[in-house]
C-alpha cells in the first residue's frame, strides 16, 4: 500500500474510548441485560468480611452465657453494615456511570467498612463503638457525595430527591455520635431511634419522585448477597468443624451437626432462589418493605454460621451453655430465615393452602427441633430439606393439573 492510499473507514460500530469523567444521571429502569458490575461484587465481598467479625463475636458472647447482650451488640452492627450497603446497591442500581469517580468514592465506602470491622470486637468486647461509628461515617459520608453529585446534573423534582438524601444521610450522622458520647444503657434507644431515622430517610426522599432502580439488578443483587453470606456460613462452620476435630478428636459428635447445618444452608439457598423475584418489585412501597425486611434474612443467615460454630463448641464442651441453649442458636435464626423468606416473596407464588403453609410450619418444626438434645441441628436440616421436598412435589402437582386444563380450553 503506496502513502497516498485511502485509509480504511473505521468500523461502524467500533467502541468509543470513555472519558475518566463522565454527568451521573440517572439510568433508565427499563434496560435491558442489566446484571451486577465487578465493582459491586467486589463490594459485596469486602462487606462480607464485617459480616464474618460480627458473626465471630456473636458466636464467643453466645458460647460464653451472653446471648442476650450478644445479639443486641451484633444486631446493632448488622445494622451498619446491611444498611451502607443497601443504600449503596440502591443508588447504583438507579445512577452508576463507573466513571473513575464513581469507582474512588466505591471504593472508599469499602474502606469505611473496613474500619467498622476492625472495630467489631471492641464494641462486644468493652462497648466501645468509637471504631465503629468512624467506619459508618466515612461510607455515608461517601454515599451523601454521590447524591450532591447526582443533584448537581439533575432538575426539578429528581434533584429534590437527590438533595433530600443527602441531607437526611448527613443528619442521621449527627444522631449516632450518641452511641459514643451517652452512657451504656442509653445506646440501646440511641440506636433504636436512629436506625428508625435512616430507615425513614428514603420514605421522605422519594415522596415525590422515584429512583429509577431496575428491577431485575436489584433481585439479582440481594440474591448474589445471599448467596455470599450463605458461603461465609458454610465457610464458618467448616473451620469450626476442623479446629474442633483437630483439637478434641470428636468426629463421631461433630459429624451429625456438620450434615445437619449443610442441609439448612443448602435448604436455604434453595428456598429463596426458587421464585423470580423480580417480577414483584413494581414499586417503591413493594420494594422499599422488601429491602427493608432483608435486614432479617441476612442476618438470620449469617446468624446460622454462627450458631452452628456455637453448637460445635458446645459438643467438644468448650461452649459454657446447655446443648438446648446451643440448639436454639441454630434452630432459631432458620426459623426466622424460613419466615421471612415466605412473608417476602415465596407467599406471592404459591397457590392454594398446602403450599402457603409449606414454609412456615417449617418453621415451626424446626423450633420444635430444639427440644431433641445432640440430635437438634441434623434434625432442623431433615426438616428443612423435607420442606423443599414438599414444595417442590406440590409445584410440580399444581403444574400437572393446570396443563390438561390448559389443552381442555384451547380444544374447540
Amino acid at each position: 500500500m503506496t502513502s497516498s492510499s485511502p485509509r480504511a473507514p473505521a468500523p461502524q460500530h467500533a467502541p468509543q474510548p470513555l472519558r475518566p469523567l463522565r454527568r451521573l444521571t440517572a439510568r433508565g429502569r427499563e434496560e435491558s441485560h442489566r446484571v451486577s458490575s465487578p465493582l459491586e461484587l467486589f463490594f459485596d465481598l469486602c462487606f462480607v468480611v464485617a459480616i464474618a467479625q460480627a458473626g465471630v463475636e456473636l458466636v464467643h458472647a453466645v458460647a460464653a452465657g451472653h446471648a442476650g447482650e450478644g445479639v443486641l451488640n451484633y444486631a446493632m452492627v448488622f445494622f451498619a453494615i446491611w444498611w451502607a450497603w443497601m443504600n449503596f446497591t440502591w443508588f447504583a442500581s438507579a445512577y452508576d456511570n463507573d466513571d473513575a469517580l464513581y469507582r474512588v468514592v466505591t471504593l472508599v465506602q469499602i474502606a469505611g467498612v473496613l474500619v467498622l470491622a476492625a472495630g467489631v470486637s471492641r464494641a462486644f468486647a468493652d462497648h466501645d463503638f468509637a471504631l465503629v461509628l468512624i467506619g459508618y461515617v466515612i461510607m455515608r459520608l461517601a454515599l451523601a457525595s454521590q447524591w450532591l453529585r447526582a443533584a448537581r446534573e439533575a432538575t426539578g423534582a429528581e434533584r429534590t430527591m437527590a438533595l433530600r438524601y443527602a441531607g437526611g444521610v448527613l443528619l442521621c450522622q449527627v444522631g449516632w455520635i450518641g452511641l459514643v458520647v451517652l452512657p451504656a444503657p442509653a445506646r440501646a434507644w440511641v440506636f433504636l431511634v436512629m436506625a428508625i431515622a435512616e430507615l425513614c430517610v428514603p420514605l421522605y426522599a422519594e415522596k415525590d419522585h422515584s429512583t429509577s432502580w431496575h428491577p431485575h439488578h436489584i433481585a439479582e443483587r440481594f440474591g448474589l448477597f445471599t448467596i455470599i453470606v450463605l458461603g461465609e456460613t458454610i465457610a464458618a462452620a467448616t473451620v469450626a468443624v476442623k479446629s474442633a476435630v483437630a483439637e478434641h478428636d470428636a468426629l463421631g459428635e461433630l459429624l451429625p451437626i456438620a450434615a445437619g447445618g449443610l442441609l439448612i444452608v443448602f435448604s436455604a439457598w434453595w428456598i429463596y432462589f426458587v421464585v423470580p423475584i423480580h417480577g414483584h418489585l413494581r414499586s417503591n412501597r413493594q420494594s422499599f418493605l422488601w429491602g427493608y425486611g432483608h435486614y432479617l434474612v441476612f442476618a438470620s443467615a449469617a446468624s446460622i454460621g454462627a450458631g452452628i460454630e456455637v453448637a460445635v463448641e458446645e459438643a467438644v464442651g468448650k461452649a459454657h451453655i446447655s446443648t438446648t441453649a446451643a440448639s436454639a442458636a441454630v434452630t432459631v435464626p432458620t426459623a426466622v430465615y424460613l419466615l421471612t423468606v415466605w412473608a417476602l416473596h415465596s407467599r406471592y407464588f404459591k397457590v392454594g393452602l398446602a403450599q402457603q403453609l409449606v414454609l412456615p410450619v417449617t418453621a415451626l418444626l424446626v423450633v420444635c427441633c430444639t427440644f431433641l438434645g445432640d440430635w437438634a441441628v441434623p434434625a432442623a436440616g431433615l426438616v428443612s430439606a423435607l420442606a423443599v421436598a414438599t414444595g417442590t412435589t406440590l409445584t410440580a402437582r399444581a403444574a400437572g393439573q393446570e396443563r390438561p386444563a390448559e389443552t381442555t380450553t384451547a380444544t374447540p
